[in-house]
């Protein structure tokens, strides 16, 4: 899949999701396979740019790879703007969002409450695509709603405006995260331009995407909360879609590094105590996928203080209990 001067090593994207994109969990899922990792979503309000919430959104120091970034707004001078700065920050690759269907975000008129206003989504785009010379690629829904479903027309008019790469989330804002992804829609985006289309939705599973691939003709496909607990996810898939096996789940020792790895370098990034917080999130994800549901031990990492102490009560959570020893 090539985006631009960009040829992809893979087929399997890390999607930008608010809370958990940040770099550490970018270089993780890189590492572990994945062709492309966004960022969650920046403000493109200049009053909040060198807030630090959006700088340390943006930061993308020393990241392998190509360096996407979300950004997120409904006025296209503001939008242009925040692409330049951020291509100045270092980004390579900035992505438009238009498919967030948080209240918050479709309150002020951004996110998926774009998709409403076609005129809007043009000069959008058009600004974006125009203020800076790296590729800009463009996240949406299939529309509003199942009676406004508008995600063909969307897509020819950011092929029109210069976009170099779609992804389409197989659903409307109303539908949120519920019900079946519409493949079919995005088959029909697919078939309607010639820009690159990525297939996004209820991907979990390294069948599933081969499924979705042959399903819409998609060039790739964006797996997100599918990998939380699992980053591994992109090298299985990757591997599936290239040779029919996905191999086994890393080993225990294999993954028990890699996640206490991903919890040093949260706490690196961001600093204590707000390193110790972020990492809360991601040990019961990872504690849910292996299995390890000690409620007691999993409210004292919770309340650990010290990063020292939260990685060494993580081990304990994931080390073999002496009935699996004995076993």
């Amino acid at each position: 899949m090539q985006i631009g001067p960009y040829r992809l090593p893979g087929r399997v994207l890390l999607a930008p999701m608010a809370g958990v994109s940040d770099r550490p969990f970018r270089e993780l899922c890189r590492a572990q396979g994945a062709a492309l990792a966004y960022s969650e979503m920046v403000t493109s309000l200049p009053a909040l740019q060198d807030d630090r919430k959006t700088r340390l959104r943006c930061d993308s120091r020393g990241e392998k790879g190509i360096r996407c970034l979300q950004i997120v707004g409904a006025d296209p001078r503001l939008l242009a703007a925040a692409a330049r700065l951020n291509v100045e920050r270092g980004a390579q690759l900035i992505d438009i969002n238009m498919g967030c269907p948080a209240k918050k975000v479709c309150n002020v008129a951004s996110g998926s409450a774009l998709l409403r206003n076609e005129t809007l989504v043009a000069r959008i785009l058009e600004a974006v695509a125009a203020a800076v010379d790296v590729p800009v690629t463009l996240k949406i829904r299939t529309g509003w709603d199942r009676a406004t479903r508008n995600a063909v027309t969307v897509a020819r008019i950011a092929e029109a405006s210069g976009i170099a790469a779609l992804t389409v989330h197989g659903r409307t804002r109303a539908c949120g995260f519920s019900g079946a992804a519409e493949y079919h829609t995005i088959a029909e985006v697919k078939q309607a331009v010639c820009i690159p289309v990525v297939a996004n939705g209820d991907i979990d599973a390294p069948a599933k995407a081969r499924a979705v691939l042959d399903a819409t003709g998609a060039d790739a496909v964006m797996i997100g909360r599918a990998a939380l607990g699992r980053p591994w996810l992109f090298r299985q898939t990757q591997r599936y879609l290239e040779n029919g096996d996905a191999g086994p789940v890393p080993g225990a020792d294999e993954r028990r590094r890699l996640i206490v790895g991903h919890l040093k370098e949260l706490h690196a990034f961001y600093g204590v105590p707000q390193g110790i917080r972020m990492a809360r999130k991601h040990i019961g994800w990872y504690a849910a996928q292996w299995g390890a549901h000690d409620r007691t031990l999993l409210q004292r990492i919770y309340q650990a203080e010290g990063g020292h102490h939260q990685i060494e009560l993580t081990r304990e959570l994931l080390s073999p209990s002496p009935q699996d020893q004995a076993a």
